[in-house]
């Protein structure tokens, strides 16, 4: 695995989501972690222009106002899968 940073987190939802400033638009349901690896929650959904997207992220963690302008990143599989597998 590797990582490859989201973006830094901007604000919340009142729902606790986590909104995340991103460059470029990660895949649905992508699991978000901090700088620790802790998994902080999954991108349920990407809102804003094409071209300064922003990432909603479902929360996992009890306290996300702790991530307030903090880096976050998406955990890549070292290896794409072909079509066939």
């Amino acid at each position: 695995m590797r990582l490859q940073k989201l973006g830094r987190v901007r604000s919340f939802t009142p729902s606790k989501n986590i909104i995340v400033k991103t460059e470029k638009a990660p895949k649905i349901g992508v699991e978000v972690v901090d700088e620790s690896l802790k998994v902080v929650g999954r991108v349920f959904d990407i809102v804003g222009a094409v071209s300064s997207p922003y990432a909603v992220v479902k929360s996992m963690v009890d306290e996300p106002v702790k991530l307030l302008n903090k880096p976050v990143y998406v955990l890549l599989s070292k290896a794409k899968r072909s079509k066939n597998e």
